[in-house]
């Protein structure tokens, strides 16, 4: 396949001016996987500030202390990656999703604004930048749904996705539900806990009504990802993610529910690991399905990509930067499995 496509543009795979395009994209969508775990579960937790108990809130909010800003460095890193990248593809892309982007950029503000704050304010204004952090959760989890809709439908204008935008935006914030709860049955015991667990059993049904309604629509939107997809070439692809998907989903389903029946403990890091598959499997798929395409049927990624030699001196820059960060969080996530219980 790789050849044919090198082929059908005049080019050998080993040219630089076609496998480097092709680097910077698979890097590109490591980082974006990246950047949705791990700043996804602190998105989720935020998300769940509303439905704690109160006496429990301080506690989930120090949960996240010691990873905060590395977790926010990975979408800044993947945004950097795209604009040095494909310097011809950002602006038409970037320019179609103006206000999913806006109520990112306000959520991620609002949210580290708050947490700072929030260590540093009196014990009676404590709620306040917390209830911020909460409101710029959704609005971050909102806006990346809602930016995901766009893509899906090829930024297509049409007042029926538009709605189906709003939906994906609001199953996004259930994904993040599920994986901040996830990453609370993981990080503590007892009754905060198995809260956790019931809220995720909650939001695991409107993730899989989500992913289902993104798969539909990418075909029905396109007729040459339904041929993709459904042509005998990769109909075993088609199968195997849709099994992976529907068996992820149900042991999330059973685990949870295990650990709401205070069973099950030593599976507690279980619907984490699951949920890095689901999100692995959702955003492989969706690069499979868009592949050639930054905008489907009109802007590849070689139509996009910067020459050669900008494309070298980024790929120093990634090459230091993405290493740091890895060793960071590595430090950081050592004790992800330990006992410990953080209290506010």
């Amino acid at each position: 396949m790789i050849a044919t496509l090198a082929a059908s543009m005049g080019l050998n795979p080993g040219d630089a001016a076609f496998w480097m395009p092709l680097a910077f994209m698979g890097m590109l969508f490591l980082l974006v996987l990246a950047g949705t775990v791990f700043d996804g579960f602190d998105i989720g937790v935020g998300i769940l500030l509303a439905w704690a108990p109160a006496e429990e809130r301080g506690r989930m909010m120090n949960l996240l202390s010691p990873w905060r800003d590395a977790n926010e460095f990975w979408l800044l890193l993947g945004v950097g990656l795209f604009v040095a990248a494909f310097p011809f593809g950002w602006g038409a892309v970037l320019g179609q999703l103006y206000g999913p982007l806006t109520a990112m950029v306000i959520g991620t503000v609002l949210r580290s604004a708050c947490f700072e704050l929030r260590i540093r304010a009196r014990t009676e204004h404590k709620s306040w930048w917390l209830w911020g952090f909460w409101a710029g959760s959704v609005l971050t989890a909102f806006g990346q749904g809602m930016a995901l809709g766009r893509i899906v439908t090829g930024y297509q204008t049409v007042a029926g996705y538009g709605w189906f935008a709003v939906f994906v935006g609001f199953c996004a914030v259930a994904t993040y539900v599920l994986l901040g709860s996830s990453w609370v049955i993981m990080r503590v015991r007892g009754a905060l806990q198995q809260r956790a667990a019931n809220w995720g059993r909650h939001a695991v049904r409107w993730t899989a009504a989500g992913m289902i309604a993104i798969a539909v629509t990418l075909g029905l939107a396109n007729a040459g990802i339904f041929y993709k997809w459904s042509n005998l070439a990769h109909i075993g692809v088609a199968i195997s993610t849709w099994v992976l998907l529907l068996g992820c989903f149900v042991a999330i389903e059973m685990i949870l529910t295990r650990i709401v029946a205070g069973r099950a403990r030593s599976l507690r890091a279980a619907p984490f690991l699951l949920c890095i598959c689901l999100l692995a499997l959702m955003v492989g798929a969706l690069a499979f399905s868009l592949f050639p395409y930054l905008i489907l049927d009109d802007l590849t990624l070689w139509d996009a990509a910067a020459n050669t030699d900008v494309l070298r001196l980024v790929l120093v820059g990634v090459g230091v930067a993405v290493p740091v960060m890895l060793v960071f969080n590595l430090l950081a996530y050592r004790s992800v499995f330990s006992d410990e219980v953080l209290r506010n």
